[in-house]
């Protein structure tokens, strides 16, 4: 049995993730893999799940955080794009 790099539960239905950048994790969950890998909103704080907003090397969770540092011609709706 495995344990999780996260919270240290033993799980026989592991799995590892690595990352772009070649580190190796295991988890027994997509929770804790989020918690320890997905990037945070260079606004807010709160994990990008999704795919988020990049500009240059930040990464923002929606059109609203990115707009609030400085990002224009995003928009989280294709309906009301921002030029």
């Amino acid at each position: 049995m495995n344990r999780c790099d996260v919270c240290g539960n033993e799980y026989e239905r592991t799995f590892t993730l690595r990352t772009a950048d070649g580190h190796e994790y295991v988890f027994d969950s997509f929770e804790c893999a989020v918690h320890r890998c997905a990037p945070e909103c260079a606004h807010c704080g709160c994990k990008v799940i999704g795919h988020g907003i990049q500009a240059g090397d930040r990464v923002f969770c929606c059109a609203h955080c990115a707009q609030e540092e400085g990002v224009r011609a995003v928009s989280d709706n294709a309906a009301h794009p921002v030029f």
